[in-house]
Order: C-alpha cells, then sequence, then structure tokens
C-alpha cells in the first residue's frame, strides 16, 4: 500500500535564499575543475602581478585563447580573479595570488581542490559502500586525494608546525635542538616529516605509511631536499612500532582514519622512551555534532563520509572516529592507550594538537 503525505506550505522567500545557496554549490563545484587546471597549466602564476587581456595570458601561457575567455570568466565570477572591463584586462589582487599562485604560502588552496576532484572521481564505488557498509581503502582511491591531501594540509604545517605547534609541547623543542628520534606515523607523502627535519637539523626522521606509494614519492622528496642522510620512509603499519626508543611521535591527520585508532595509540605509548611524548593533530572539532555545524565543519564531514570512514571501516577495528571526533573523544582514545597526561596543547584554525605523556 502506498502512503502519501500532505503538502508541506513552502515558504517563497526561503526557497529563494536555498536556492541561491545550491546554485552557488553548483558553481562551486563545476569551478573546482577550473582551479585545478589554473594550477596546473600556470596560468595563476602568469597572472599573478601582470594584468594580462585573455589573448596575452594564452601568449604567455602557450594554452588557448579560446578556453582562456570562458575560464578567466567563470574565475571572475567566483571572485578568484579581478575583471578590467574599459581594459578589458584579468588580474589578481594579493590576496587572490597568496591564495592561488604560492604554493608555499600559508593559504595555498588548489590542492583543497584537487583533493575534492580525486574524491569525486570514486563516487560509484562509494555508493555500493553506502550500501553495503563496507570500507573502501585509502590505497584504492583515485591518486589525486594523496597529492591534494598533502597540497591541502601542507600550508597549514608550514604557516603553524614549526613556528606554534612544536613550541606549544613542554620541552621539545629544546630536545629537537640538541637532538632526538622522531617517528612521524601515517606521514602520506612526508610533507611534516620533511618540514621537520629542515627545522631540527641535529635530530633524525623517520616516517610511516602503509600506502606504498606514498611512501615512494616520500623518500624521494627527502632525497630532493638532501636529507637522506637523516631522513628515512618506511611502509609499515601504525600498530606495529619498535618499542622503547623514540623520543617524539607525531601523528597528522591520520588517527581518525585507523580502524583501531586505540591500538595504533598503544604502539605509540610503547615505542617511546620513558619522557617521550606523542603529538596528536587532528582536523578542528568541537565534541559536539551542533558545534561543527559550519563551513569548516562541513568540508570534514564531507570528508568524513568520502574518505576517512570508508578507509576506518576497511581495517581491522572498523571505529571510524570520522574528521569530526572532538577533543574529548580523542582524549579518551589516547588514555585508553595508556596515557596518563593529555591535553589540548593549542589549535590553529583548521587543526587541533594533542600532546600525550607515559
Amino acid at each position: 500500500m502506498t502512503t502519501t503525505h500532505p503538502q508541506r506550505e513552502v515558504d517563497q522567500e526561503k526557497l529563494e535564499a536555498f536556492m541561491g545557496r545550491a546554485i552557488g554549490d553548483l558553481g562551486a563545484t563545476i569551478s573546482a575543475g577550473l582551479v585545478v587546471l589554473g594550477d596546473r597549466l600556470g596560468l595563476y602564476r602568469a597572472l599573478a602581478d601582470n594584468p594580462s587581456t585573455a589573448d596575452e595570458l594564452a601568449e604567455r601561457t602557450g594554452t588557448s585563447v579560446t578556453y582562456l575567455r570562458p575560464w578567466l570568466a567563470n574565475q571572475a565570477s567566483g571572485g578568484y580573479v579581478e575583471y578590467d572591463a574599459p581594459s578589458e584586462t584579468w588580474s589578481m589582487t594579493p590576496e587572490q595570488e597568496l591564495a592561488l599562485a604560492v604554493p608555499d604560502g600559508p593559504a595555498f588552496f588548489p590542492g583543497s581542490m584537487q583533493l575534492a576532484l580525486g574524491v569525486l572521481r570514486d563516487v560509484p564505488a562509494l555508493e555500493e559502500r553506502f550500501r553495503s557498509g563496507a570500507g573502501f581503502g585509502w590505497h584504492e582511491h583515485d591518486p589525486d586525494l594523496f597529492e591534494g591531501t598533502e597540497r591541502f594540509f601542507r600550508p597549514g604545517y608550514i604557516a603553524n608546525l614549526v613556528s606554534a605547534w612544536l613550541p606549544a609541547l613542554d620541552g621539545v623543542v629544546a630536545r629537537l635542538e640538541r637532538g632526538a628520534s622522531v617517528l612521524d606515523v601515517g606521514c602520506g607523502l612526508g610533507a611534516s616529516t620533511i618540514l621537520m627535519a629542515e627545522a631540527y637539523p641535529a635530530s633524525t626522521f623517520r616516517g610511516l605509511d602503509y600506502h606504498e606509494a606514498s611512501i615512494t614519492a616520500a623518500s624521494r622528496k627527502a632525497e630532493e631536499a638532501g636529507l637522506s642522510d637523516r631522513v628515512h620512509f618506511d611502509v609499515a603499519d601504525a600498530a606495529d612500532l619498535p618499542p622503547g626508543s623514540v623520543d617524539l611521535i607525531t601523528m597528522f591527520d591520520c588517527l581518525h582514519d585507523m580502524g583501531d585508532p586505540e591500538s595504533a595509540a598503544r604502539a605509540a605509548r610503547s615505542a617511546l622512551t620513558e619522557d617521550g611524548t606523542l603529538m596528536v593533530v587532528e582536523p578542528m572539532a568541537g565534541d559536539r555534532v551542533e558545534d561543527n555545524l559550519h563551513a569548516l565543519g562541513r568540508v570534514f564531514y564531507g570528508a568524513s563520509a568520502l574518505v576517512c570512514t570508508p578507509a576506518s571501516l576497511n581495517q581491522p577495528g572498523a571505529r571510524a572516529l570520522g574528521a569530526q571526533a572532538g577533543p574529548a573523544v580523542l582524549t579518551s582514545v589516547l588514555r585508553d592507550a595508556g596515557f596518563s597526561r593529555v591535553r589540548v596543547a593549542t589549535t590553529s584554525p583548521v587543526n587541533l594538537v594533542l600532546e600525550a605523556r607515559p
């Protein structure tokens, strides 16, 4: 038997406001691909500090002006570039330039769009997982996710890791300056490991990740940076660490992806020296869903549904903490793993930084 529901009264103004937001989302979704193209083709770099007509930009970048005209108009419509109608020239403000044309800057954004495109390519496979409840491993994703994730988080690491996060840990910077052994668990492509190694030349660093392709790329990056003598990367599981010899263990934006985060934290506890430190960097979140219903929470809940939860469900334990676990849950995980002292050491707009001591 079919049932019908009475039509509820619609507020036209609220409907129009909602449709306005939806159209904005549609434009942003389509524009993600154009941002990635602008990054890969060097369009932002060519336009930065150099106002140009479409023809001039096409000539400098070796691209087709027929494609560039709608690309530029799309970018101006979204506020990513500026357009001067009398001169028919396109330009970028200093803020747009920093966000779109400076890969090592603290606000670089195209990597985020690369990440998003990579995830969206996996939607057909994830649709089946939504029905079955099965996992979808990190290694199964489109490769753009791996590089995009590094490029998404790296600006925050550049802006905060050495200047704010490590100094917020009790006594850790002095130890690194003297010479310490550091283990970076879930290191991905090695951005965090290499940034720390560059800052603390007296210390040695080892990055671990289960994803072999990421480890290969990280090793290459360490070699290119001239750090191969004291930075090493290995394929390994987070729950299988050598006991009792490491001064500092770091986990950057990865604990929530693990099937059994408590086991990984327990392994870290066992691998630390008696006075060692575990630093856990996680996406910024409050402890309640209602604390996270904002623009950044929307991004991280989306990542949870499409990346983090499927990855955890693909591993033993299948805890599925998600990217918005919050400090109370994370603290509980670390205490259950045997850490007696756990605190939120500091925060940034995008991250929580927890310090755990044996």
